[in-house]
């Protein structure tokens, strides 16, 4: 059961609220670049990575620039993009444009870096531990989900546009089974799969036409966003164009793209197809997503009473609990705290931490 009502799909990219300028929490993505103040104030500011890492260091200033903060505070898991040769070699670019940000505001803004452990580091220490630095975003998270539920086993479900966290929160304390990305792929704790970003391709093999299960092909012709904009899971962005092909992030748009995985003219491939070619693309992520939740329900060795579901894929956080049946209290973030908060949970987590608000 809820415990408030289902939250609106729709997600803006800011709030209307003024910054506060004593901290600013930014959470430094390979796709997106999410800044919160930990008082309701957030953006989201779409931004590749991979492509445009040259302009890192200006990119983050302008965004610093609109607070004026008096003190910035940082998480990352772009240091896996791959512009850079290693995770280490990340974690110091990012450090080092982070650290260029801060010296732009006025007066010079203090920066500190957070760390898997929950600590936040000067950027000197950041960069002598980069691995403790690494996607360090979730850890977050998990501890605000540990603040808003007050039963003694819960569950994180973090889903976002290109992953999905599962977190164990035992006694309000988050409970990780690893802690870095290889170790939390390794136990189920972090599945790459998304509502936005996640290539068809894979995401399954096959989709229904006509009557029979067809094969796919294996190009970037469609993502998540296609399916579950298809579906109303997201909702429609005609101003954005990040998608496979380059067009407006709208169902009708989706319907091409979703034609061309099965190499079929968009004109004979209807709504009606779509739709269910969508549905197959959503169930496969549901029973990834459940697969994995089931796991590590099964490593800690206790299931969940409580959910906390958090990020724009919340669609598929309650599709996976659906399928596994579980008699659980679903917490919404979006319900919570704001679709606004809920989409930039990470970076309104650390700002949290950063003002002592959160333990």
């Amino acid at each position: 059961m809820d415990e408030s009502s289902n939250s609106p799909a729709h997600v803006s990219l800011a709030t209307a609220q003024v910054c506060d300028p004593a901290v600013l929490a930014i959470d430094v993505g390979g796709a997106n670049i999410k800044g919160a103040d930990g008082l309701g104030w957030v953006t989201n500011q779409p931004f590749e990575l991979w492509r445009h890492w040259d302009h890192l260091p200006t990119t983050l200033a302008g965004i610093a620039k609109t607070c004026s903060p008096r003190r910035i505070v940082a998480t990352m898991t772009g240091e896996i993009a791959d512009c850079y040769p290693s995770r280490c070699a990340g974690v110091r670019h990012i450090t080092a444009s982070l650290q260029a940000a801060a010296q732009e505001c006025k007066p010079h803004a203090e920066l500190g870096i957070y760390l898997l452990d929950g600590r936040i580091v000067s950027p000197a220490e950041a960069i002598a531990k980069p691995l403790a630095a690494a996607a360090s975003n979730w850890h977050a998270v998990a501890r605000l989900a540990a603040a808003l539920t007050a039963t003694s086993r819960a569950m994180l479900i973090d889903i976002g546009s290109t992953t999905t966290d599962i977190v164990a929160i035992c006694d309000g304390i988050p409970s990780p089974l690893a802690s870095d990305d290889v170790g939390r792929m390794a136990t189920g704790e972090l599945v790459y799969t998304g509502v936005e970003r996640t290539p068809v391709a894979a995401i399954v093999r096959s989709l229904p036409l006509a009557g029979s299960r067809r094969p796919i092909a294996s190009e970037l012709y469609a993502q998540s966003r296609d399916v579950w904009m298809l579906l109303e899971g997201i909702p429609p962005d005609p101003q954005s164009y990040d998608t496979a092909d380059g067009g407006p992030a709208t169902p009708a748009a989706a319907r091409v793209r979703l034609a061309r995985m099965l190499l079929a003219n968009p004109d004979s491939f209807s709504v009606t197809e779509a739709i269910a070619a969508a549905e197959w693309c959503a169930k496969a992520q549901c029973r990834q997503v459940a697969r994995a939740m089931a796991r590590v329900a099964r490593s800690t060795g206790w299931q969940p009473t409580s959910v906390v579901l958090s990020g724009h894929g919340m669609c598929l956080g309650r599709r996976a609990l659906a399928a596994l049946g579980w008699p659980v209290t679903i917490v919404s973030l979006a319900d919570s705290l704001g679709c606004n908060v809920s989409r930039a949970a990470p970076a309104h987590a650390l700002a949290m931490i950063a003002r002592g608000i959160l333990a």
